[in-house]
């Protein structure tokens, strides 16, 4: 089965079995990062959709028990619920839905001197924007790069925006670039533990 159509049945997965675009949307924003927290006119602003169609989806959500649910004085937080026995199934279709497996394994694949690597901006936050900005830590060839970002983005149907730099450059930026909330998708050091993100 060749990667393009394996891509195509991984995109119209999600959209079949969830027929409601909200709640797909929830899917993405909790379970892309399960560190995101929001509330309901957060989402519902960001969404573009009234907040009386995204309660009723949080509300299924959260009776699902999917989401857990906070209060903070008269808001209520909102969060992937980790402990759900089905959340990392969930989280593996929702990565497969934007292509992040595919991101990883080519990173594994072709550029094999990468320390570490970080989607930062609007997937870190569970927003499926269309531009996925990564940072790569380590050594990388610039041509092999651009064939990466050009081959990969065309395959996962979004715009790749890579950062590289070494790990001094790196250290000085990771509060500018927001590391701390950001989502990790390999550590050469932790390899294994990296790889589950495929798995």
């Amino acid at each position: 089965m060749s990667n393009k159509f394996t891509h195509i049945i991984k995109y119209f997965m999600l959209n079949t079995l969830i027929t409601s675009k909200t709640r797909i949307n929830l899917l993405l924003k909790f379970f892309l990062n399960p560190g995101t927290k929001a509330y309901l006119r957060e989402l519902s602003a960001e969404f573009g959709e009234s907040t009386n169609s995204v309660r009723i989806e949080l509300n299924r959500l959260t009776d699902a028990k999917l989401l857990k649910s906070t209060n903070l004085g008269r808001k209520i937080i909102y969060s992937a619920n980790t402990k759900h026995n089905l959340f990392q199934d969930i989280q593996n279709v929702v990565r497969k839905f934007v292509g992040l497996d595919q991101l990883v394994e080519d990173l594994i694949k072709r550029l094999g001197s990468i320390e570490k690597a970080f989607v930062i901006g609007d997937y870190a936050k569970g927003i499926d924007s269309g531009l996925i900005d990564i940072v790569l830590v380590g050594d990388v060839d610039i041509k092999t790069l651009d064939k990466f970002v050009y081959k990969t983005g065309k395959l996962i149907k979004r715009k790749i925006r890579p950062l590289v730099l070494n790990i001094i450059e790196f250290e000085k930026l990771k509060a500018r670039l927001d590391i701390e909330n950001s989502l990790p998708i390999w550590n050469k050091s932790e390899e294994k533990v990296q790889l589950q993100l495929i798995y």
